[in-house]
């Protein structure tokens, strides 16, 4: 029998993407139906689909919805271009995730072949980030095993990184149930990932599933934590990295960075080679996504501030590449002195 970690996070199903609506976790397993591409951009821009691989893999899938809409046999007019517009659409449903970028790109090479050959080239991107998972996992263990000591380690993690935001396995998260699996976890502390509770919801999910010991942790006290020893190394993932290493994540990884380099501890980022994106060098120069003020100035749809008060509401921060321990792919580990330019 598979571990649920291996099982597809999304599938292509007649005609359709079928995925859990990671809206309703933890208390439903909601499953979702995703029959458009404006199903799939509203997927994605609510966050029902999420995860840089995860969103990529549904940008892919997207594009082969609309391939059939516009370019099957039997249809006429709009053809190629009517594609080409709604993959435009799908790449600006969340514009820091290099992947969806990647992946609807990809899938769009295969346009010419016909719609059968783009459904092929984004299933095949589903098996391969599989693939690639696991590979990265395995240079993760490695990594972690290096740098932290040779006891059961006290983990800590920041939003959700696990099967639920890639195909399969997972990214930090996959790294973490892989060190479980060894029996080298004492205990994960999962950030609460205020203002969506990523981390609250769908990751503490994911331990609870696998059996492994975690506590969730209010976001802000994650310094005071890694300050008591209840941290031996930080594992996250990203969103999209720049040429010389800087990683644009989840808000709140850039504090948690900052806060482990002042306590001496591993700050290890683990993300696909899809994730990076070598034609920007800086940081700052990529696009940070900036969400609705009522994620924050409301709580489960009630109103938690005054009204008329505005938010300041990030969906990324970037972590620069000193303050980061090591970033690890499928390719292996990028130590700093290999990662900038």
């Amino acid at each position: 029998m598979s571990k649920p970690s291996d099982q597809p996070s999304l599938r292509w199903d007649d005609n359709a993407i079928v995925t859990l609506d990671q809206r309703s976790l933890p208390h439903e397993r909601r499953p979702l139906r995703l029959d458009t591409v404006d199903d799939v951009i509203a997927a994605i821009a609510t966050l029902a689909v999420r995860g840089a691989p995860s969103i990529g893999l549904a940008g892919a899938l997207g594009v082969a919805l609309s391939a059939y809409t516009h370019c099957s046999p039997d249809v006429t007019g709009g053809g190629q271009q009517a594609v080409r517009a709604d993959a435009r659409r799908l790449v600006a449903a969340r514009p820091t995730a290099v992947n969806l970028a990647w992946a609807v790109d990809r899938a769009l090479g295969r346009l010419a072949d016909g719609p059968d050959a783009v459904l092929a080239e984004a299933t095949a991107m589903i098996d391969e980030d599989r693939v690639v998972n696991r590979q990265m996992v395995a240079h993760a263990v490695q990594a972690v095993g290096d740098r932290c000591p040779q006891r059961p380690l006290r983990l800590l993690t920041h939003c959700n990184t696990g099967r639920l935001a890639t195909a399969a396995v997972g990214t930090a998260l996959g790294t973490i149930l892989a060190l479980a699996d060894a029996g080298k976890v004492t205990e994960v502390l999962v950030d609460e990932t205020r203002p969506l509770l990523q981390g609250a919801r769908l990751t503490a999910w994911e331990l609870e599933e696998a059996g492994v010991p975690h506590r969730v942790c209010v976001d802000s006290a994650a310094a005071a934590a890694m300050s008591q020893g209840l941290v031996d190394c930080v594992l996250v993932g990203a969103d999209r990295i720049t040429a010389r290493g800087d990683v644009a994540n989840k808000i709140g990884t850039y504090g948690l960075a900052i806060a482990a380099a002042h306590h001496g501890i591993p700050f290890i980022v683990v993300a696909p080679e899809s994730s990076w994106d070598r034609s920007l060098v800086n940081g700052w120069d990529i696009v940070i996504e900036e969400r609705d003020a009522d994620e924050v100035t409301s709580y489960g749809g009630i109103r938690t501030t005054p009204g008329g008060t505005r938010a300041y509401n990030p969906a990324f921060d970037v972590t620069p590449a000193s303050l980061i321990t090591a970033i690890v792919s499928e390719h292996g580990v990028h130590h700093g002195s290999e990662v900038r330019a």
